[in-house]
């Protein structure tokens, strides 16, 4: 294999508690409604989703970077 193929090819083994989450997953971790992970989607407001296919799909250390910045912020307005 050739080194720019090496170089291709890093990144694309993920553990598995890397995997990208679904809608369901990240509103469980979060607790709350699926419902309100559209609102937040439609507002902008929510942790960072992609499309993949018709399915959304959530990186795992986006949602908890979102989560760390607006535990912070909801901590800061006290």
């Amino acid at each position: 294999m050739s080194e720019a193929s090496d170089h291709h090819n890093e990144g694309m083994h993920l553990p598995v508690s890397d995997r990208l989450m679904t809608v369901e997953e990240v509103a469980d971790f979060l607790g709350v409604p699926v419902a309100t992970l559209y609102q937040w989607r439609h507002k902008g407001t929510g942790p960072v989703a992609f499309r993949v296919g018709r399915f959304l799909r959530y990186d795992p250390a986006e949602v908890r970077l979102w989560l760390h910045e607006h535990v912070g912020l909801a901590h800061g307005a006290r």
